[in-house]
């Protein structure tokens, strides 16, 4: 399959390495209907090639690696595959499903669901520019799965609570120091940084990195089925005016009412 026949991604095989490059730079590499599907479709296809060492998961332009669902594309509705109609835990298991490392290579922002799959990948290497953090609390969303449960395995329970509770912002730098990313290099540096760590990778033992990746997820696989409960329950929150309100006030650039609209 060519670029040409992705219409939102970009993929590139050289060199035992693919690159996959969310390319909305417009919309700051926001996933829409469509797109979800795509992203596994490449990650498949690099992850059971014989060929490929290693796939590096990154965004278009210097802006933003990802920011997560199109919120403007969420007004549409959901009618497609996975548990919310688009299938984002779908994408998150076949980041750790697939038997190669998964860089996630980030430039600009890694914000909501962009930063739950910088979180999801085996390795991630930040340009000083890269910004990391939450938004779901704050337009009436959550990752029940790997993006809570797994961060807190990451970064520990106490600071896994302050990002999602509280939604703020964190450099590169802070990433770096509680353990979110594994380095931080000047942004001209990125891509060579990350075609180093591809080189090393590339020269190892692929079964023995197959069996060691499979040894790591097996210590938190039991979050993919409380992933899998906890985004039922996210369906049902979506369909009530508290979740809806999030979004309008989005889309509305205010302050969303929560409290009006919770039901009781």
């Amino acid at each position: 399959m060519s670029d040409k026949e992705y219409r939102d991604l970009l993929y590139v095989e050289q060199d035992h390495v693919a690159t996959i490059t969310l390319n909305r730079p417009e919309r700051y590499n926001a996933i829409r209907e469509g797109m979800y599907e795509e992203i596994i479709d490449a990650l498949m296809r690099a992850g059971w090639n014989k060929d490929i060492g290693v796939i590096v998961l990154t965004g278009a332009g210097g802006k933003a690696f990802c920011t997560g669902g199109d919120q403007g594309d969420k007004s549409k509705g959901r009618y497609g595959t996975g548990t919310l109609g688009v299938p984002v835990e779908i994408v998150h298991n076949t980041i750790r499903d697939v038997p190669k490392p998964v860089i996630a290579k980030v430039r600009g922002y890694a914000i909501g669901g962009g930063n739950v799959i910088a979180t999801i990948c085996d390795l991630t290497i930040a340009s000083e520019t890269a910004v990391f953090g939450q938004v779901g609390p704050k337009v009436g969303s959550v990752d029940p799965g790997f993006g809570t449960a797994y961060l807190a395995q990451i970064v520990g329970e106490k600071k896994a609570r302050e990002i999602w509770y509280l939604c703020r912002r964190y450099s590169a730098q802070e990433a770096l120091d509680m353990g979110l990313v594994n380095t931080v290099v000047p942004d001209a540096e990125l891509d060579a940084e990350v075609d180093r760590w591809c080189a090393e990778i590339c020269e190892r033992s692929p079964t023995a990195l197959q069996i060691a990746k499979s040894s790591f997820n097996a210590a938190t696989d039991n979050i993919r089925g409380v992933g899998r409960m906890g985004f039922e329950a996210v369906n049902l929150f979506y369909e009530t005016e508290e979740a809806k309100e999030g979004g309008r006030a989005f889309r509305e650039k205010r302050t969303p009412e929560f409290r009006a609209k919770r039901p009781g």
